[in-house]
């Protein structure tokens, strides 16, 4: 049946759309807003796949180029191969608000795919493919406990805005996306520009309170054409087995959960385990994936029931203690600069390369192509985490984790005004037990100093966790993976003492309050400050000055319109400079000119010769060149590659000057003085007079001399006053004959 509702948000309406098209699927809605447009199915089959322990959902979001009527830039001109960056980050966004709530040891695969199928550029299209995967489900028999929305909230000139455009966030100092149900928030990602945590708090709470009418709306949707839920019941376990592995298992894991180090107690769990099964006997192996998740079970209650009822951590710490940290720079001789920060079993190697405008990422996207001239890219080893597998590209994992350390640290980064380089920070995670990617935003702040990066500040991030029980919660501090798995909250914060940059959350329990997340952001804002001055006693500021083995970048800028004689046709003159002078030479739209090499003198050779070509003549500047051409009325002279200028007979000498060869012949070399450039035409007057020095008296006696003998009349002294002088003395000339 078809149906559409609509709903306002943002100041404009959000329209959703079921029954028209994709009818097979299981659920689908078309959401508009604006002239944006998000196809969203979901499906999820009616089996069980067997043999696994997760739950395999998969989703995908997808920029069809058609929707903003381009045509995709790649060879085969088709949406095809690795998704982009923003494609696999809004799939991740969409992901974390809703696995959550499919119900537990549901085991059907599922599959949610949107499509943006219409782009007007201005309305991002990833929020709105949040809502329709909600609805979706909402609308299919699908088992899950929706609905939930999501939404854009900025702060644009100190006012906030919900779903604001894109070219409404250029000048944006703070925007995040919040996922929310109509109790509380369940996903929060973003940046601002160091936000106090009170502002941060805000705007979360703005953003729920603008999702209720979408919330409104999906229900209202599902009452008029959703489906009846298929029956689900999760497995049931077999009560007796369970009391048994429980009474097994729970001395020897109480020894193992107090473990400090992360491989001992691993191994001290492995080891129970062997234990537990040994006692069962032989005929409960077959049953041994069976036992395992009744172990894993009972491992995190113990954990949750140690911290909640002795207010003690698995590693001895207190509840807002900061794992040791070690900061180390310049541990590598050859990279521009790079850190090996150390958080307790938390290990990142992050280095800084500098490159010129060249080395910028060229990003294609159905929202307009774009340069990136900050990169920051995140890798996740196997050994990090004592496993064994094939080596791949990135991972939607790895690649969403990049993006939270970049987000951070793009706030603290100079002006391309300011630092001419591309900039690309690599994150090499060699140990890993809690939050990889806020070590990477202390590790990349630290590397980029040792770069001489003149960054504003450092920044450091750490993560958070909650553990909650009824009204009883405690918030924990620089959270471990266990803590991360067993609890309900994952909270990341990263920043300077400023404040926020960078923020991310993902809330596993139906409510958390706004007194809660409150502490949290309080709570990491004494451990973001810990973690600064630590960093700081390690590299209190950037260096003065790049790596020896960064190449040296100069920038000058020319005008636009003499760009061509930088470039020359089919590239001839730029070519011909970089095989002279060794450099790399990028020439912008703007006219700015970057002259890259690690040979300083041959920088200044090409600049020297890019003057050359792209000087303009300036009025009382004195210049040198050959005479091009001699008329009757004065002699044009090439003062600057390609540019002439006319010096005027009346501009050769202090004296009248009968014919313009008495002083020059084309060939002539001369030095001349601008004395005027004409704004609309571009003709140019120029004085060789002006640098000559003025005739003494005895010369210009003994030049009148001269022309009274060869009954020359004309006086020597009146173009040496200039012309009006030079008619006056004709005139008075002209009289005396009369």
């Amino acid at each position: 049946m078809f149906k559409t509702v609509e709903c306002e948000i943002g100041g404009q309406p959000l329209v959703l759309e079921t029954g028209r098209v994709a009818k097979q699927a299981d659920g689908a809605v078309v959401v508009r807003y604006g002239d944006t447009m998000v196809l969203v199915t979901a499906v999820s089959t009616l089996s069980i796949r067997e043999g696994i322990d997760f739950f395999p959902l998969t989703v995908d979001f997808q920029e069809l180029s058609w929707a903003a009527g381009r045509i995709p830039g790649n060879f085969f001109r088709r949406e095809i191969g690795r998704p982009s960056p923003k494609e696999t980050l809004t799939s991740r966004l969409i992901d974390r608000p809703l696995r959550p709530r499919f119900p537990k040891g549901y085991r059907n695969e599922t599959q949610i795919i949107a499509n943006v199928i219409s782009s007007d550029t201005e309305n991002d299209a990833d929020v709105l493919a949040l809502v329709g995967a909600s609805a979706a489900l909402v609308l299919s028999d699908i088992p899950w406990q929706g609905p939930l929305a999501g939404c854009r909230v900025a702060r644009i000139d100190g006012e906030w805005a919900i779903n604001p455009t894109v070219t409404q966030l250029a000048g944006a100092d703070l925007n995040i996306i919040v996922a929310a149900t109509d109790k509380a928030i369940v996903m929060v990602e973003g940046g601002a520009k160091f936000a106090p945590e009170e502002d941060i708090l805000e705007a979360l709470y703005q953003a729920q309170q603008a999702l209720q009418p979408v919330i409104a709306a999906q229900e209202e949707l599902a009452a008029a054409v959703g489906k009846a839920k298929r029956p689900f019941s999760p497995p049931q376990q077999d009560q007796e087995l369970v009391e048994r592995v429980r009474s097994l298992a729970e001395a020897g894991l109480k020894q193992a959960i107090v473990v400090a180090e992360k491989l001992p107690r691993y191994a001290a769990f492995r080891e129970v385990e062997k234990e537990v099964l040994a006692r069962l006997g032989e005929d409960y192996e077959p049953r041994a994936k069976e036992i395992a998740a009744i172990f894993e079970d009972y491992k995190g209650e113990l954990m949750r029931r140690m911290i909640l009822g002795e207010k003690r951590r698995i590693d001895g710490r207190s509840l807002t203690e900061v794992r040791p940290i070690s900061c180390e720079v310049g541990v590598l001789p050859r990279a521009h600069g790079s850190a090996l920060f150390t958080r307790g079993e938390t290990q990142a190697l992050v280095t800084t390369t500098l490159g010129t405008s060249g080395d910028e990422q060229r990003i294609e996207s159905i929202m307009g192509d774009y340069l990136k001239s900050f990169l920051l890219h995140y890798n996740f080893p196997p050994f990090s985490v004592a496993e064994a597998k094939m080596l791949r590209g990135p991972s939607r994992r790895d690649i969403g984790h990049g993006a939270l350390a970049e987000r951070a640290l793009t706030q603290i980064m100079p002006s391309k005004e300011d630092f001419s380089y591309t900039v690309r920070v690599v994150s090499d995670i060699l140990e890993s037990n809690g939050s990889s990617s806020m070590a990477t935003v202390c590790g990349g702040s630290l590397a980029l100093m040792d770069a001489g990066v003149p960054v504003s500040t450092a920044v450091a991030g750490v993560a958070m966790g909650l553990i909650k029980e009824g009204d009883e919660h405690l918030i924990l501090t620089d959270i471990l993976g266990d803590e991360d798995h067993l609890g309900d909250m994952d909270f990341k914060v990263a920043g300077s003492d400023k404040g926020v940059t960078a923020i991310q959350m993902d809330i596993k329990i139906p409510e958390l309050d706004r007194r809660i997340m409150g502490q949290a952001l309080a709570q990491a804002r004494e451990a973001r400050l810990s973690i600064l001055d630590k960093m700081n006693q390690a590299m209190p500021q950037p260096r003065s000055s790049v790596s020896r083995f960064a190449p040296r970048i100069v920038a000058i800028q020319i005008s636009p319109e003499r760009i061509r004689d930088v470039i020359g046709p089919g590239g001839k003159i730029i070519k011909s400079l970089v095989a002279e002078t060794g450099c790399k030479i990028d020439v912008e739209d703007s006219g700015r000119v970057l002259v890259a090499s690690n040979d300083y003198a041959a920088i200044e050779q090409a600049v020297e010769l890019i003057r050359s070509l792209t000087q303009q003549p300036e009025v009382g500047q004195t210049y040198e060149g050959p005479v091009k051409r001699v008329t009757d009325f004065g002699a044009f002279i090439e003062i600057l590659p390609g540019i002439e200028g006319l010096c005027h007979i009346s501009e050769l000498e202090h004296y009248r000057v009968g014919k313009v060869t008495d002083v020059l012949h084309e060939g002539d070399t001369v030095k001349v003085k601008v004395l005027d450039v004409d704004p609309s035409g571009g003709k140019i007057r120029l004085s060789r007079k002006a640098l000559l020095d003025p005739p003494t008296e005895e010369e210009i006696r003994a030049r009148e001399a001269e022309r009274e003998a060869r009954g020359d009349r004309d006086d020597y002294r009146s173009n040496s006053r200039g012309r009006g002088d030079r008619r006056g003395g004709r005139g008075r000339s002209r009289r005396e004959d009369r």
